[in-house]
């Protein structure tokens, strides 16, 4: 690629994916889980943009790295790894990466759990990304829906410049969202010069910018402190740096995305690659077993060795509620 920038591919690996427990769990979160015809999530994340750019970073947790490095010795992709020693959100995980690099470099920021195709729109979205980037601009990528999602947060836009970020809207929001057809699917994935982000981050979120600089200073190897990690305020790159920017611009994407954040999303995954679901829209995941469904429709049904769960799948949202329950009991079914 032709590019007086370097271009990094920062993925963001924190997430353990609640909303697909117990499929997911602390020792095997979402991304790592080979469902998609023998492949995970941060396996195609990290082939997507294997031929887009320079180097690989990745951003983890020191529960999770050890998965990470699996995937990355096994495709021989050589990468800079930053272990978090405990999570402070997207805001802090981005300025380590940020810290890590030239301040010139381009660094293109996924999470490691997305589903996306139609490859020619998305290296289309990501190559006027890397233009707009060179030019100063932080770059967030909006989805245009394609229905009135309650899963996903959403850009208001005029041309490619935001009017706003909502947060994830009710069913009757989401759907005056998409009839007013300014609204796109915030997909939680930026472009940007690292020294920009810095800059802005300094401005707006001074005390996330110090703390993560404090304790970049003192990695070893990648690895960060624990007491100096703890200092760093939890917050969101959304409410850090995009929704107070002036340097903020979108990219309109037409490319086939999921966050798969929901049963529900990785069901329509499935079915569409070929997943049996019988005559009432049920389907089993987790397990070869012959299940009979009866009297119930849309239902899906996930296996695992220590627990199951049953669910509509209008439903899958709620599932964060099981999780978060077992939680407060402290429960071994959550490791």
């Amino acid at each position: 690629m032709e590019n007086k920038h370097s271009i990094t591919h920062v993925i963001l690996t924190g997430g353990v994916g609640s909303r697909l427990w117990p499929l997911s769990r602390k020792s095997q979160p979402k991304q790592y889980l080979d469902l998609f015809e023998g492949k995970s999530l941060f396996e195609m994340t990290v082939e997507r943009n294997r031929t887009l750019v320079d180097q690989v970073m990745v951003v983890g947790n020191i529960d999770n790295c050890h998965l990470s490095r699996q995937v990355l010795e096994k495709s021989n992709t050589s990468y800079i790894d930053i272990i978090e020693s405990t999570p402070r959100n997207t805001a802090a995980a981005i300025a380590f990466a940020a810290l890590a690099s030239d301040s010139e470099a381009i660094l293109i920021v996924t999470p490691s759990d997305h589903i996306i195709d139609d490859m020619e729109q998305y290296n289309k979205a990501i190559q006027e990304a890397i233009e707009k980037a060179s030019n100063g601009f932080i770059v967030t990528f909006g989805i245009v829906p394609i229905k009135p999602e309650t899963g996903y947060g959403y850009i208001e836009r005029k041309g490619n410049d935001v009017v706003s970020f909502r947060e994830k809207p009710n069913k009757v929001t989401a759907t005056d969202f998409i009839a007013k057809g300014n609204f796109l699917w915030n997909s939680g994935m930026f472009c940007f010069k690292a020294g920009v982000f810095l800059e802005e981050l300094k401005l707006f979120a001074p005390e996330v910018y110090e703390k993560s600089k404090i304790a970049w200073d003192a990695n070893i190897d990648g690895n960060l402190d624990l007491a100096l990690s703890m200092d760093i305020p939890s917050i969101s790159v959304d409410y850090a740096v995009m929704e107070r920017s002036k340097k903020i611009k979108v990219v309109p994407s037409t490319f086939v995305w999921s966050d798969l954040g929901s049963f529900e999303s990785v069901y329509d995954y499935l079915e569409a690659t070929g997943h049996a679901v019988d005559t009432n829209g049920n389907m089993v995941i987790g397990t070869t077993n012959y299940t009979a469904f009866v009297g119930v429709k849309n239902t899906i049904f996930v296996y695992t060795e220590t627990a199951n769960l049953i669910l509509q799948k209008e439903n899958s949202q709620d599932v964060k509620n099981v999780y978060s329950a077992l939680e407060k009991q402290n429960s071994d079914l959550l490791n």
